[in-house]
């Protein structure tokens, strides 16, 4: 295989194994009112740190993909109804998370620490602000379950706040560490 394919070919693996990292996190979860705690943002934080902008926030759209298509990787099943779950904006925000993650943290060749736990804080903020947005205006608006912005904000953000910040410092010590090995194998 010459080295171009290869490397694609690892890229590719890489980005799988992203999306089925971020489908497992589904499932180890913690339960709190409303929206259940999950390693998912962990996940996706390190996919964009680890693999970049582009395939960190192709993994996160991977795993969306497969679970639309009706492989129940979710915290609630798969299919495309899930669209009407009010959780859905979260998933949504996982692809733009690792999107703006690898952005901010791939921005320098060898980020520091510092950089890596900025970049995962910034991933996090957008997939709590447009998780919590579907959240409160398909709970209001489409399901009919009134709710206040303070509650949605409360239970879909502010909870989670303390367990992801020490998740992000965790992904920022594993990034710190892998992302020479990936670029030593030319593999990000």
């Amino acid at each position: 295989m010459n080295p171009v394919a290869q490397s694609r070919t690892y890229k590719m693996i890489l980005v799988a194994l992203f999306a089925a990292l971020i489908a497992v996190g589904a499932f180890i979860r913690i339960p709190v009112p409303l929206v259940p705690f999950t390693l998912q943002t962990f996940f996706v934080s390190l996919a964009g740190m680890m693999l970049g902008k582009k395939l960190g926030a192709a993994s996160a759209l991977v795993y969306l993909f497969v679970g639309l298509i009706g492989i129940p990787v979710f915290t609630q099943g798969g299919g495309i109804g899930y669209v009407l779950k009010p959780t859905f904006g979260y998933l949504v925000g996982f692809v733009c998370g690792a999107f703006v993650t690898g952005a901010i943290a791939r921005k320098a060749e060898r980020p520091s620490f510092l950089r890596l736990l900025l970049a995962a804080l910034a991933g996090l903020l957008v997939v709590y602000v447009l998780g919590t947005t579907y959240f409160y205006f398909l709970s209001n608006y489409y399901l009919g379950k009134q709710i206040s912005l303070w509650t949605a904000v409360l239970y879909c953000f502010l909870v989670f706040i303390p367990g992801d910040a020490v998740m992000s410092l965790v992904a920022a010590l594993v990034a710190r560490r892998m992302i020479p090995v990936l670029q030593k194998n030319n593999l990000s």
